[in-house]
C-alpha cells in the first residue's frame, strides 16, 4: 500500500514520508513536535490554534465546576462566571499572588482563565483571527512561544505596576498583536505595509477601549504588546529564517511548563474544594 506523503516544513511541498531531507529544499524530514503542533507546511499550525483555544475552555469550564455553580446573573458581563475563591486556587496571577504568595506559576496559568461567558467568547474569537496570521508568518513553534511568553511578560508588568489580582487570555492575544506590528514593519514593501495598518488599528482600539471600559488590565495588555514585538525580533519570522533546533526546543518548554502550571492549578484546587 503506498503512503500518504507529507508536506516539508520549509517549502510545503508534498514529499514521501520514507525520504530524511526533502529532495526540493533540503529540509529534514518534520520532527514529531512539529507534526503534533502543525508546524510542519504553511497554515498548518491552524490546528495548534484550536488547541489552545480548547485548553482555555476546558479550564474555563473546569473553574465552573470548582466554583460549583457559574453565576445566572442578567448582566451579561458576569454571565457564568466563577467565584473570586476558585479563579485564585486555579491560578489568578497579580502583585497579590506573585509578589505577596510567591505563585510564580500564575504568570502562565492565568492566560486560561476568564471571569464569565463573554470574557472568554471575545479572546477566544480574537485569539481564532490573529492566531492562525501569526503562525503563518513565524510558524507554529514561534507563534506559541510568542504567545506564552508575552503573556507572562504582560502579568510582570501588571505585578509590578502593582494590579492585585487579573486573568485572561488578552495578555498573550495582544503578544500576537504585538508579534504582526513588528512584522508588518520588518517585512516591509505593500504587504507589510498592510499589515501594519490593521494591527495599527488594533493597537488604537486596545488603547481606546482600555479607556473608556473599566477594569482593563491596561498594564498587561501594554506589556503583552510590548513582548510580542520584542519576541518576534528575536524570534525572527518565516522569510528571514527557517525553525531553529533551540526555537523548537523553546515552545516544547513552553507547552510543559504551560501543562504543569494548569494540572498544578486544578489539582490544588479540587483538592481544597472538594477532599
Amino acid at each position: 500500500m503506498a503512503q500518504r506523503s507529507i508536506p516539508c516544513p520549509h517549502c510545503g511541498t508534498q514529499i514521501d514520508p520514507r525520504e530524511d531531507s526533502c529532495p526540493w529544499c533540503g529540509t529534514k524530514r518534520p520532527s514529531l513536535w512539529a507534526r503534533l503542533t502543525g508546524g510542519g507546511a504553511r497554515g498548518d499550525g491552524d490546528r495548534f490554534v484550536k488547541a489552545i483555544i480548547a485548553a482555555n475552555v476546558a479550564y474555563f469550564l473546569l473553574s465552573l465546576v470548582v466554583s460549583g455553580r457559574g453565576e445566572w446573573s442578567a448582566n451579561p458581563l458576569s454571565f457564568l462566571s466563577p467565584d473570586q475563591r476558585s479563579l485564585m486556587l486555579l491560578g489568578a496571577t497579580g502583585s497579590v499572588p506573585v509578589l505577596s504568595f510567591g505563585r510564580f506559576w500564575t504568570l502562565i496559568s492565568a492566560s486560561y482563565l476568564h471571569g464569565g461567558l463573554l470574557h472568554i467568547f471575545f479572546n477566544m474569537m480574537a485569539l481564532r483571527q490573529i492566531g492562525p496570521w501569526v503562525s503563518a508568518e513565524f510558524g507554529a513553534n514561534r507563534m506559541f512561544a510568542i504567545y506564552t511568553l508575552s503573556g507572562v511578560i504582560g502579568y510582570v508588568a501588571s505585578c509590578l505596576a502593582g494590579v492585585s489580582v487579573t486573568i485572561g487570555a488578552s495578555a498573550s492575544v495582544c503578544g500576537l498583536i504585538g508579534a504582526l506590528f513588528y512584522f508588518g514593519k520588518a517585512r516591509g514593501g505593500s504587504y507589510g505595509a498592510a499589515v501594519s495598518r490593521e494591527v495599527s488599528g488594533w493597537l488604537i482600539s486596545l488603547v481606546l477601549f482600555g479607556l473608556i471600559m473599566p477594569g482593563i488590565n491596561n498594564w498587561g495588555h501594554g506589556g503583552g504588546v510590548v513582548g510580542g514585538v520584542v519576541l518576534a525580533r528575536v524570534l525572527g519570522f518565516r522569510a528571514q529564517s527557517r525553525d531553529s533546533a533551540g526555537q523548537r526546543l523553546l515552545a516544547l518548554a513552553c507547552a510543559v511548563a504551560t501543562v504543569l502550571a494548569l494540572l498544578w492549578g486544578g489539582l490544588l484546587a479540587v483538592t481544597v474544594i472538594f477532599l
